[in-house]
């Protein structure tokens, strides 16, 4: 299975039709049908790394002041409760918690998923971001998911390459700022020369406006893991689909 990175950018993209949305229907119409998806979303960020294994996972509305259509989508995919075996054996020895009824799918996944996948008929397991490790600690974690591309899984990263809501200007819906601009061509980079450095991007001038809190950077790191490990193998950096866009 391929892997990929989306930059999902405001919730009213699940209900809009748009440039974004285009782009995520176009992918999930264009790659194979994956035995499960997992995704790791910028808003499952927590003290721990877990992986939900409920067989019907809720529909998260984790987010406030949007139209009540927003709060009305549902995205009723099952989930895959035997995955998190896959996972923690693939990670080992990294600890992997099993969460059977504290999260769900999170609009981080179900906002690009309702495009990609609109018949919600294929299992969507995510797994957290561990808000107590360091950039490398998720490298090394994604470089460790390559053995569930084998076995049929989609891993999909889900954030923003720059998020800084505190520096949006409405005004400004086609253009960004310089430094914001810098940043995310760093990241692109990056990503298609040499992903394994993604992580030295803490020391660009641009990290801590572009990322002021690392939730939304750190599932990109995921696909950085995933394309090295691609590479190594003797594959190229376009077998891992890395739809990074600020």
């Amino acid at each position: 299975m391929p892997a990929a990175f989306m930059g999902h950018g405001s919730p009213m993209n699940a209900l809009e039709d748009n440039r974004y949305t285009a782009a995520w229907r176009a992918f999930g119409q264009t790659v194979p049908r994956p035995r499960a998806i997992l995704v790791v979303s910028a808003h499952w960020y927590l003290n721990a790394t877990a992986v939900t294994v409920m067989s019907r996972p809720r529909t998260i509305h984790d987010f406030y002041g949007f139209p009540p259509e927003l709060f009305e989508v549902q995205y009723p995919a099952p989930g895959l409760p035997e995955l998190v075996d896959e996972v923690s054996e693939a990670v080992k020895p990294t600890w992997v918690g099993a969460d059977a009824d504290s999260w769900g799918i999170d609009h981080g996944s179900w906002s690009v998923l309702r495009h990609a996948f609109p018949q919600a008929d294929i299992p969507v397991v995510q797994l957290s971001i561990n808000a107590d490790k360091d950039l490398d600690y998720h490298f090394v974690l994604g470089t460790k998911l390559a053995a569930l591309r084998a076995n049929g899984v989609l891993v999909l990263g889900s954030g923003n390459v720059v998020h800084n809501l505190r520096g949006v200007d409405p005004r400004r819906p086609d253009s960004g700022f310089d430094w914001a601009e810098r940043f995310d061509e760093s990241a692109r980079d990056v990503m298609q020369h040499d992903p394994a450095a993604l992580s030295r991007l803490r020391n660009h001038r641009d990290y801590r406006t572009a990322a002021p809190t690392p939730d939304h950077f750190i599932p990109l790191l995921y696909l950085a893991g995933l394309a090295g490990v691609c590479v190594a193998n003797g594959g190229t950096r376009s077998d891992v689909f890395s739809g990074v866009r600020r």
